[in-house]
């Protein structure tokens, strides 16, 4: 069992208070984490204010290097530990420690360059012998704020940005899953990041989260989470830059032109990897009906494929979700759903944390599981008569953050694109697909438009300057 604590600039931090983090699976204490307060907090936020590092961008590109190098060197460690605090299978965890490394690859890259511009000032009747330069600097403090249901890679796209721009951040992990968070702040102190760059605090709401929102010290929050929290920072925030990445209920759209391999192929992807706990799972599968029944046969039999056990089993493709109340909850939708006429095809059984991936038919267009984010691995299906009413029904929801569509004709791909109201629309793959250097974000109660990723979260972390000087 882990003993951690949380770190103001490097220190550990004492206190009576402790937090432990069970095994969704077997109820074990994976760890206990000495939590901070109200005080601890003033302190992490005093300390990035009153201690500034500037360091070089290689400096910078070399304490990113270094950490991908020795998480690599940790990958299984890693792995092991995500899957002991949220449950994920090893399938799962292995691969995010994969993306966590891109991540720190691609900002290690992005350090080392300069997006600066330079505008002539000569180029009209009215000008001068002047040129205008930008550069970018670092906002003075960040706060990120990260959820339970990708431990590492969620804390690595808010840290690996923020070094790269050489802006401070003090991070405060989801309660559910910190011990990874801890153990990747350790790994970026090894790596030789300045301790007075980095905080990771843990502690109730109001004595650590609410104190780094509201704070005008603070001038730039970036938090992935729910949409109820996200509007609650949006509502008490104050005048300072939010990047918001909150939910989704993103569709697949399979189009009668599919090609049904790929089809079930992604829906299976789609919904239950990662236990269905991704924003951009496939949430609704929308088959226009003349392939109906052809694709929900085909796609039973693929999902029989996706066995839910114990998740340090390397045979096991889908864990559990976070907690027996995160599963209870999919039970009661699941429930609703049947009472209002859906069939369940296969799975549907709760096992404590445990919910078998669950594909369910005749879904109606009204029902909680397709109108409200599900977050586990259920799979519903719904007919669409054409390709515009499944684009009025992927858009009949709050969210909109990512989508795909299962096409071989190319005219109805880019009617898609241009159809479908969300952040992403990935065509003949998953709505998740990304690279972690690409923008991502949504729209409507998926977020501000803000988008994350490498690039645009250094973009977000940091403030253009513009100087002239006589030409």
């Amino acid at each position: 069992m882990l003993t951690l604590r949380c770190y103001v600039a490097g220190k550990p931090v004492d206190s009576d208070r402790t937090l432990s983090v069970q095994n969704p699976y077997d109820g074990t204490i994976v760890g206990t984490v000495a939590l901070a307060d109200r005080a601890v907090t003033e302190a992490a936020i005093t300390t990035a204010l009153t201690h500034p590092v500037s360091l070089t961008r290689y400096q910078r590109y070399e304490i990113l290097d270094r950490a991908r190098r020795l998480l690599l060197e940790r990958a299984e460690t890693f792995a092991r530990l995500i899957t002991a605090e949220s449950g994920l299978c090893l399938r799962e965890t292995r691969y995010e420690v994969g993306r966590a490394t891109d991540v720190l690859q691609f900002a290690a890259m992005e350090a080392l360059k300069d997006d600066g511009q330079i505008f002539s000032c000569d180029v009209t009747p009215n000008g001068k012998a002047r040129k205008i330069f930008t550069l970018r600097e670092p906002c003075r403090l960040v706060a990120a704020i990260t959820p339970f249901n990708h431990p590492l890679n969620q804390v690595a796209h808010k840290l690996a940005p923020a070094i790269a721009a050489g802006a401070p951040v003090i991070l405060k992990p989801s309660e559910k899953t910190p011990l990874t968070a801890l153990r990747f702040a350790e790994l970026l102190y090894e790596a030789g990041l300045p301790p007075t760059m980095l905080s990771v605090l843990l502690g109730p709401t109001e004595e650590v989260a609410a104190p780094l929102v509201q704070d005008p010290r603070v001038e730039a929050v970036s938090f992935t989470g729910s949409v109820a929290v996200g509007k609650q920072i949006a509502a008490t925030a104050g005048y300072k830059k939010l990047a918001l990445e909150l939910g989704g209920n993103d569709p697949l759209l399979i189009l009668e032109d599919a090609d049904l391999d790929l089809a079930v192929t992604l829906a299976a992807e789609g919904a239950f990897r990662n236990s269905g706990q991704r924003c951009t799972a496939v949430k609704r599968i929308l088959v226009e009906e003349p392939i109906l029944e052809a694709f929900t046969d085909r796609f039973v039999a693929k999902a029989r494929e996706y066995t839910c056990g114990d998740p340090s089993d390397p045979e096991t493709r889908v864990g559990t979700v976070i907690d027996e109340e995160a599963a209870i909850r999919l039970e009661t939708v699941l429930r609703k759903a049947v009472a209002d006429g859906a069939k369940v095809l296969l799975g549907g059984e709760r096992r404590g944390a445990l919910f078998a991936p669950t594909v369910v038919a005749d879904v109606p267009r009204h029902a909680e599981m397709v109108v409200q984010e599900s977050f586990g691995p259920l799979a519903p299906i719904l007919a669409v008569r054409d390709l515009e009413d499944a684009i009025a029904l992927a858009n009949a929801t709050a969210f909109g953050l990512s989508s795909g569509v299962v096409t071989t004709n190319l005219n109805r791909a880019i009617q898609a694109v241009k159809g479908l109201r969300a952040g992403t629309v990935n065509i003949n793959e998953v709505p998740g697909y990304r690279i972690e250097a690409s923008p991502f974000g949504g729209i409507k109660d998926s977020g501000l438009g803000v988008k994350e990723g490498v690039l645009e979260a250094i973009k977000f972390m940091t403030t253009v300057k513009t100087f002239s000087l006589p030409w």
